[in-house]
């Protein structure tokens, strides 16, 4: 197995009271079409592989614990989350790389989709060239240093940086099928939404929280920001409207996980309002544009009251 690198010094924020920099598995957001969560007995899953392929293969769970077994903290967002909204999250993973099992099925010429089904019917449609880039999606099988939890997949699911997890994060994946954006819909594109989505660059303010009442003098304001993939680079925040002003970024762990943030604000008393705005490793500046979650992902800059007394 290769392990996971050692998380460095200084990821949680400095403002007390900011989320957890490693989501605990009880606290880790589900979202998903299960109405019941499916239990699956390990010895019998098999997962098919077939499609545009030049080989069908099908994978037991041991074949997975026999595998070259990855770890890696990876941060995951729910297309639905709103605009300052907790469906996101950071765990450590292990698994499968899904390069390696494609790599077994040879994808043909012309393929550039692979259609994940759960046994519950879900479906997810992942650009093929994703699951097989060095950002190390995985069949995973482990969260946080145990098995996977029964409602986030168990035993097997999928794990891919970077992409909202309608179009990646197939739970209880039992079904890959490489194919064609031109040939297949998956669940929720038949439904309105897009058929890819890469996740949009978002700074989440978490204290002080909306309609609290403050202390004048110094107040921490802090949160968590991501760009999976791309990474953060800046973080600002306005107070009413005044001048944007950069707030201390947390130690970054890796392009794919997510980076909390701290700013110490000299509050005076009176009604005032908070935003905050994230800046990626590209460059691109979190937009002000508001968006609604449908058809891939909201958009827009939180915005808070808090009183200070």
């Amino acid at each position: 197995m290769k392990p996971a690198p050692a998380v460095p010094a200084g990821v949680q924020s400095k403002a007390p009271g900011v989320t957890p920099w490693l989501t605990p598995n009880n606290d880790f957001y589900r979202i998903d079409t299960a109405l019941s969560v499916p239990e699956i007995n390990v010895q019998d899953w098999e997962l098919r592989v077939h499609g545009l392929v030049e080989r069908e293969i099908r994978l037991s769970f041991q074949d997975l614990l026999d595998a070259d077994l990855i770890e890696s903290h990876v941060s995951l967002t729910c297309v639905s989350n709103p605009v300052g909204g907790n469906l996101a999250g950071n765990a450590k993973w292990l698994g499968m790389p899904i390069r390696d099992v494609l790599k077994m099925a040879a994808p043909q010429d012309g393929a550039d989709m692979v259609l994940s089904t759960s046994i519950d019917g879900f479906s997810a449609s992942t650009p093929l060239e994703v699951l097989q880039d060095d950002r190390d999606a995985m069949l995973a099988i482990g969260m946080n240093g145990e098995a996977l939890p029964l409602e986030h997949g168990y035993p097997v699911r999928m794990v891919v940086p970077g992409l909202y997890g309608f179009v990646s994060a197939t739970k209880w994946v039992v079904d890959l099928e490489v194919t064609r954006f031109a040939d297949s819909k998956a669940y929720w594109t038949q439904r309105g939404w897009s058929e890819r989505g890469p996740i949009k660059t978002m700074a989440r303010v978490e204290v002080p929280k909306s309609f609290a009442k403050v202390p004048a003098g110094r107040v921490a304001i802090g949160g968590t920001a991501w760009a999976q993939t791309r990474g953060i680079t800046k973080v600002e925040v306005q107070i009413d409207n005044g001048p944007w002003t950069e707030a201390v970024l947390s130690t970054e762990a890796s392009l794919i996980t997510w980076r909390q943030w701290s700013f110490d604000w000299e509050a005076t008393p009176g009604p005032h309002y908070i935003k905050a705005r994230a800046t990626d490793g590209t460059g691109e500046v979190q937009t002000d544009k508001r968006a609604d979650p449908v058809p891939d992902g909201a958009s827009g800059w939180q915005s808070l009251m808090v009183t200070v007394e």
